[in-house]
């Protein structure tokens, strides 16, 4: 039978396929929608510490990347439709725990049953699609994918999320809470699990022995592994999106020039705030990933990847150049043309150097740099933060109530102290010069640049020395 070299139309997709793209397209909607804004919430709604909305980001967002291990396997044994159903009623329940919540601990138990809602929906969509597509119309239709994703991330919170927050932060929650639990209703009418190939049903016990012997497989290949935690350093610093840079945003950027700039361009009352970080984000690969995967295509993966990191880290490193709205959004965008360079490299470089005959295993365990990456990098985040911005400006006002006869508590907040300072005439923009946030982001950019060594001494070292 001849082969059929046909390009790929949006007709040859099936309608399942299409289903499936509309579930990717709310969930990581709604996921991005309340990422844009959870650590402002937490820490200026809610009033938990930097510190503990960290160790909050470091739990759930591992949960992501470590659970398809897990979840992928039991939803071959389950079935993708039941799965998926679990997958959304956890999401729809989280969501919707957490919008309710306001203690440390209710919010962190939300949090994590939609961590583990969102690490089960996981595997079930991109393994549907696999089985919904060929080869010929495989490399399309997981672009349809990654674009929904993006696409998703866009739009969520640039149009829902300012509306939503403008009447009550708690609302944003609960719309994910909607968009994700009414999912159920299509999966339950009218998804079916897509035809692959059948799967031994195995017991729970040996199912589990079996994915745990995998995980020593991979972990015993040092080479494998020593790649990954490299990598996973970038990582740090994507991280850093939803959580520090939150933070700073709220702080320190004015955005006042761009708002009036979106103003004379579309005569739209348009205000930039913290969830439009994701939106710049994800607006630039919308725009621009086809071109840089055009221009990367025939390019070494390894150096590649390191170009990549480079860009992004020199992204970062803008951002400690001031805090004027235009040097920010250049030093996002930057950031994202190196993360779209890198990353797609990296899932090329994963099938390179697997072994042929664990190809799928290794493929796989490359989720792990964003369980490092988010691990170390939502708890790092909050900890830098807290010392070279907040503590510093505490200091400044304690020293200054102090030299007029007033008084800090021993530990405040730094909204009370913000308070405190407001009392003795002390504006923000005075206490923010007390700031080290250059140092922050260049420290930042550090990490980005011991990325870039590792990633040249493996290739010097272990790459050229190896099938690696």
């Amino acid at each position: 039978m001849a082969e059929d070299t046909r390009k790929p139309s949006l007709k040859d997709y099936p309608p399942a396929y299409w289903l499936v793209i509309m579930f990717e397209f709310f969930e990581r909607g709604s996921y991005y929608g309340m990422m844009s804004i959870l650590s402002v919430y937490l820490t200026d709604q809610l009033g938990f510490s930097k510190e503990g909305v960290g160790v909050i980001k470091g739990t759930i967002q591992p949960l992501l990347y470590f659970l398809p291990i897990l979840t992928g396997a039991i939803a071959d044994r389950m079935g993708y439709r039941r799965t998926l159903m679990v997958a959304f009623a956890l999401l729809g329940t989280g969501y919707f725990l957490t919008s309710q919540t306001t203690s440390y601990t209710a919010v962190f138990f939300s949090l994590v049953v939609m961590g583990i809602g969102a690490g089960t929906f996981k595997p079930i969509i991109s393994g549907s699609i696999a089985r919904l597509t060929n080869e010929r119309t495989s490399t399309m239709g997981f672009g349809i994918f990654y674009w929904s994703i993006n696409l998703g991330a866009f739009l969520f919170p640039l149009v829902l999320v300012p509306m939503l927050k403008a009447v009550s932060w708690n609302l944003v929650m609960v719309a994910s809470a909607i968009f994700t639990g009414a999912m159920l209703i299509p999966t339950i009418f009218f998804f079916k699990d897509p035809p692959g190939p059948p799967v031994e049903k195995q017991s729970i016990g040996p199912m589990f022995a079996g994915i745990f012997k995998k995980i020593l497989v991979v972990a015993s290949d040092w080479r494998f592994m020593l790649f990954i935690f490299i990598y996973s350093w970038f990582w740090i610093l994507y991280f850093q999106m939803f959580d520090s840079v939150l933070w700073y945003v709220k702080d320190f950027v004015d955005a006042s020039a761009l708002n009036a700039f979106i103003h004379s361009v579309t005569g739209l009352d348009w205000k930039f705030d913290i969830e439009h970080v994701t939106v710049i984000n994800a607006m630039t690969i919308i725009l621009l990933q086809f071109v840089v995967s055009s221009l990367v295509s025939k390019l070494k993966a390894l150096p590649t990847m390191i170009t990549g990191v480079s860009l992004a880290t020199i992204g970062m490193a803008i951002l400690a150049i001031n805090t004027n709205i235009w040097i920010f959004l250049l030093g996002i965008v930057v950031f994202s043309i190196g993360e779209m360079t890198a990353h797609p490299k990296y899932i090329s470089y994963l099938g390179l150097i697997a072994p042929p005959d664990k190809k799928a295993t290794y493929m796989g365990f490359g989720f792990l740099y964003g369980v490092f990456g988010s691990f170390i990098g939502g708890i790092l985040g909050a900890f830098l933060y807290v010392r070279f911005i907040d503590r510093p400006m505490i200091a400044f006002i304690r020293e200054e109530l102090a030299a007029r006869g007033g008084s800090l508590a021993s530990d405040p907040t730094v909204a009370q102290a913000l308070k405190a300072a407001e009392g003795i005439g002390l504006t923000k923009a005075e206490i923010a010069t007390h700031a080290y946030t250059s140092e922050l982001w260049l420290l930042f950019s550090g990490i980005g640049v011991l990325c870039i060594i590792g990633l040249l001494l493996f290739q010097k070292f272990v790459a050229s020395k190896s099938k690696y």
